[in-house]
């Protein structure tokens, strides 16, 4: 017997073979089950993704001989006669071929006639939008009012293209690409049934260059074992693809956050080997800091679609949460200049040598040292010196003069002792009277002079583990910081001493910086120093967010129950066999 594609071999026979497309499946099933079908099908999606597949399940299930069920018994005539496709009564048509309007008609002139051995007389017509005008207009009465023996099945890779007149006569199932994490899945079952040996990152290489579409997935994978002699390994599929080694855009990226330029050319270097499209390693480059910064906010939300979860939480540890965006905005504004460079490769080591130049501006509020000169004249320490304007003499106002008025509301106060001698400051602000000055009445917190307070319990108020669930919202956090205070669980408050429990995910997030925030925004919150610890460890109790997805649960569910329980909406459910979607509920906060 001649050799069988993995494509055609491994066609589904029966719905939960089916790969992906779980949503078109259901309605299917259900209608099949309940008896509730309809005359005409659309199923939409780009190539390789089970249009035509499930319209053939489809018509086996609706002639099976054991009666139409979502589970044809796949043993009867009809469901071999469907599989080997040589059933008389399903009409395959190539609506490419057979464009015309003749075409159409003639296609026609059967319907009227009872199916010959099925139950069900059934077209699947594919690429329907290569249909021309005028065989759409002599498809749409019979296409409105069938039979009741016909059944149409049309499947399109470009449901645009289709007349409004057609797509309103059809139920229309659109089919999702696949995910990549989902053909890895799919061709190791295929691969370990065929029994033959492959390598899981040749599989995502795989997966990724298919773009969705598990045939292309299962032609490519057909083509690596015949060009690894009946193995699939990296090596032989990456030379097979042309594709580049994603091993070295990590590189780069690490590179980058050593602010090793050496290392960061040499990587360019080495791609440059494969003749690559620097556009794309931009773009790849591009994604990958997306995903860092993901990792950084939310650790959870990072899945192996890509095959990369542990490079990616990696990476998330060695950059700040600056870096990223920097280079992430920087590879950005590269992608739109790169067509206007010389040579790609020249603009794609210029967009890396920029992400080199620039480093994120420090401009957290928690840096209480702002320079400020007064002059080109003046001393090395920066002077404030807050004045009733009233208290200036009215001689001409210098620059100097000037930039004392425009800094002095945003400047650190400072001790009378620390000022620098009157005879040093600029000639401009002599007539300023030192009497005049009272930093002690604007003094900000500052941590250092709570060293030396001793909180009682009393202090604490409502710093204990029943009422952090609530509290970590009024903390005065944001971004990031926030995001990991509310993932914390308070573990243990006693008099001064405060134990917070992290998961191990948080752990690439929770460093002395984060740790510092939030141990000041308690501080401020209690008015008093506070010895506090940071444990990663098993959380027993709940946190703020787990507290805050709990209330959120809870509320749902009472507004299902509402619904549910509603005179209107139990009517409505009687009279008119309706479903409540409760997926749709949405509770009023």
């Amino acid at each position: 017997m001649s050799y069988q594609v993995l494509a055609r071999k491994w066609r589904p026979r029966k719905f939960s073979e089916m790969a992906g497309q779980e949503h078109v499946l259901r309605a299917l099933v259900n209608a099949l089950d309940n008896d509730r079908l309809h005359h005409a099908y659309l199923f939409t999606g780009t190539r390789g993704v089970g249009k035509t597949s499930i319209a053939r399940l489809f018509a086996k299930a609706l002639n099976c001989e054991e009666g139409v069920s979502s589970v044809p018994c796949g043993i009867c005539s009809a469901c071999r006669e469907i599989a080997e496709g040589r059933f008389v009564d399903l009409i395959e048509v190539d609506a490419a071929s057979r464009t015309k309007v003749e075409d159409t008609r003639e296609l026609l002139e059967n319907v009227q006639y009872a199916p010959s051995h099925g139950r069900y007389k059934v077209y699947l017509i594919d690429e329907v939008h290569m249909l021309s005008s005028s065989s759409f207009n002599a498809l749409l009465k019979t296409l409105e009012e069938p039979p009741p023996h016909v059944k149409f099945l049309l499947a399109t890779t470009d449901p645009q293209k289709l007349p409004i007149t057609v797509l309103s006569r059809c139920l229309q199932f659109n089919l999702k690409n696949l995910s990549p994490q989902r053909i890895v899945e799919h061709l190791n079952y295929v691969l370990t049934e065929e029994q033959i040996s492959f390598d899981e990152p040749a599989l995502w290489l795989l997966a990724r260059s298919a773009d969705g579409s598990m045939r292309d997935a299962l032609s490519l994978t057909d083509q690596a074992i015949a060009f690894g002699s009946g193995n699939v390994n990296e090596g032989d599929v990456r030379t097979m693809l042309g594709t580049i080694d994603q091993q070295l855009v990590y590189q780069i990226l690490i590179g980058l956050t050593q602010r090793n330029a050496a290392d960061v050319i040499q990587a360019v270097q080495t791609l440059s080997e494969f003749s690559p499209d620097y556009a794309s390693v931009l773009a790849d480059l591009v994604s990958l800091l997306h995903r860092v910064a993901l990792a950084q906010v939310l650790p959870n939300a990072i899945d192996n679609s890509l095959g990369d979860q542990q490079q990616v939480m990696q990476l998330a540890q060695l950059l700040t949460p600056e870096d990223v965006q920097l280079f992430y905005q920087i590879g950005l504004m590269g992608r739109k200049d790169l067509p206007y460079a010389p040579d790609l490769r020249e603009g794609l080591e210029m967009v890396l040598l920029r992400m080199l130049a620039f480093r994120p501006a420090d401009i957290s509020p928690r840096n209480n040292e702002v320079p400020l000169a007064f002059s080109s004249q003046s001393s090395e320490t920066p002077v404030a010196v807050e004045t009733p304007v009233d208290n200036v003499t009215s001689a001409p106002a210098s620059q100097e003069t000037h930039e004392i008025e425009e800094t002095h509301e945003i400047e650190e106060p400072h001790k009378i002792e620390d000022l620098p001698p009157w005879e040093e400051l600029p000639p401009s602000v002599e007539s300023i009277q030192p009497t005049q000055v009272q930093p002690e009445e604007h003094e900000p917190y500052s941590p250092k002079k709570l060293e030396a307070a001793e909180p009682s319990p009393a202090a604490l108020g409502p710093l204990n583990p029943d009422q952090w669930v609530t509290l970590a919202n009024e903390l005065s956090l944001i971004g990031m910081t926030a995001s990991i205070c509310r993932n914390l669980s308070l573990e243990q408050a006693d008099v001064g001493k405060l134990v917070f429990h992290y998961t191990r995910e948080q752990g690439a997030l929770m460093n002395e910086t984060q740790q510092a925030r939030i141990k000041e925004a308690l501080e401020q919150f209690v008015g008093s120093s506070l010895d506090i610890e940071f444990i990663q460890a098993e959380q027993s109790r709940e946190t703020p967010a787990q507290y805050s997805l709990r209330k959120k649960a809870e509320r749902q569910a009472e507004a299902v129950v509402s619904m549910q329980k509603d005179p209107l909406v139990q009517r409505i459910i009687e009279e008119f066999s309706a479903e409540l979607d409760i997926d749709s509920v949405r509770p009023i906060d």
